[in-house]
């Protein structure tokens, strides 16, 4: 099937219909045929969610559905596409079986573009699942958000989106246009306490939560013990996008502070890549610096587990700051010292379970750096961070947070129309 096809991805038993003169009027019937099948979520009868992510192309993300399966009373469905992205930035859907749950491909068009991209075919699965919700694990401003909204409306599915813009920024038509519609029809979970406010101050009046987007696998991501003893070289690592925005210079001059200059290791792909190189070529940090390319959600642990320190150092712009930082929950939850910025969402992350730096400021990052060659300071920072982690960002305190924010939002609505009604 071609690109774009409303077909793809819906299996042997979904066939196209290829007579269009009587594609519209079968199509009526359907969509006057629909109703939700558990309208309020009552409870002991079953609350059917489909959840659309490209997100989901890494299998650790998809361990969320497996959570949210688990809870009492939840059918759980998932869409997404097969890849994101194109060439060097193509990601793949990583291999693994649905754990409890059913999952769906649909075909991406506009495919790697954040802001266009959108799955044609999402009409004809509703028609087919006839879901009682539909969560929308998009921006409400891009054009996945307001399709996705809009075939959920037609049909009498109740919607919400995720959000985790944490700038009050205005967006040009059409953006502006997909996100008013995504406010006035939708339910909405915010990624963080900044972005909640975001929403609200931009007009949002709909039902909220403040829910992580993804929690971790705690038994996935542990320390697998490790760690510099008195005396050794300090392994500090980066893992993320190699870009101008993530701080990495400020990086390379705190490290070049240093005597011992700590080894560095970068995880991931990016512009920066060359300066990188260069620095571990020549100076201080010549010999000091590995580039490892970009891993997938399921070598991350054993990345983490080579360093003593992760660093997340970012740096705010016009128009973008950190907005939550998940490789920090990761490396927390290895037992890993985690320094960030104060960037965006970095300390409401880190909490008091690692070390908080003023952006672009060499001279503090090395500081804190210096300090962390303490066995004893990592380990208490350590302990600390995984404690922080199985209290709040694991995928099944995620996914019961959810599904309570689900059983809320349906009956709340069914609430509103039966007195609309009467």
């Amino acid at each position: 099937m071609g690109r774009g096809d409303p077909g793809a991805g819906l299996g042997p038993d979904c066939p196209r219909r290829t007579d269009r003169r009587r594609r519209r009027p079968r199509r009526r019937a359907q969509l006057a045929a629909h109703r939700p099948a558990n309208p309020v979520g009552l409870p002991g009868t079953g609350m059917k969610v489909l959840l659309l992510s490209k997100a989901f192309l890494a299998r650790e993300y998809r361990k969320k559905l497996t959570a949210l399966s688990a809870q009492p009373g939840l059918d759980v469905a998932a869409v997404g596409p097969r890849h994101w992205g194109e060439g060097q930035e193509r990601q793949e859907h990583e291999p693994g079986d649905p754990d409890g749950y059913r999952f769906y491909f649909l075909d991406c068009r506009f495919n790697g573009r954040f802001h266009l991209h959108h799955f044609p075919g999402l009409g004809r699965l509703l028609d087919r699942l006839r879901p009682d919700l539909l969560h929308i694990d998009e921006e409400p401003y891009n054009l996945a958000a307001g399709l996705a909204a809009f075939a959920a409306r037609r049909r009498r599915i109740p919607s919400l989106f995720f959000a985790w813009q944490n700038l009050l920024r205005r967006y040009p038509p059409p953006f502006s246009l997909v996100e008013r519609y995504c406010y006035r029809t939708c339910g909405a979970i915010a990624g963080t306490e900044q972005a909640a406010r975001v929403l609200r101050t931009k007009g949002f009046a709909g039902p909220l939560a403040t829910i992580p987007q993804f929690g971790i696998d705690p038994e996935t991501f542990s320390s697998a013990g490790g760690g510099a003893a008195a005396g050794e070289e300090l392994v500090v690592g980066y893992a993320g996008r190699l870009v101008p925005e993530k701080g990495l210079t400020t990086l390379l001059q705190a490290a070049a502070m240093l005597d011992p200059a700590p080894r560095l290791r970068f995880a991931g792909t990016g512009p920066l890549v060359g300066e990188l190189r260069r620095a571990g070529t020549d100076g201080p940090l010549a010999g000091r610096i590995e580039i490892l390319g970009r891993f997938d959600s399921g070598q991350m642990p054993e990345f983490l587990n080579s360093v003593q320190v992760l660093v997340l150092p970012s740096l705010d712009r016009s128009n973008w700051m950190e907005q939550f930082g998940r490789v920090l929950v990761e490396a927390m939850a290895c037992e890993r010292v985690v320094v960030g910025s104060d960037s965006g969402a970095i300390p409401l992350v880190i909490g008091e379970a690692g070390l908080i730096v003023p952006q672009a400021d060499p001279g503090a990052l090395a500081r804190s750096l210096d300090r962390l060659r303490s066995p004893g300071l990592r380990s208490h920072y350590g302990r600390a961070g995984r404690r922080r982690v199985l209290d709040n960002f694991t995928h099944v305190s995620v996914a019961e947070a959810s599904a309570s924010f689900y059983a809320r939002f349906l009956d709340d609505r069914g609430r509103s129309q039966a007195a609309k009604s009467g």
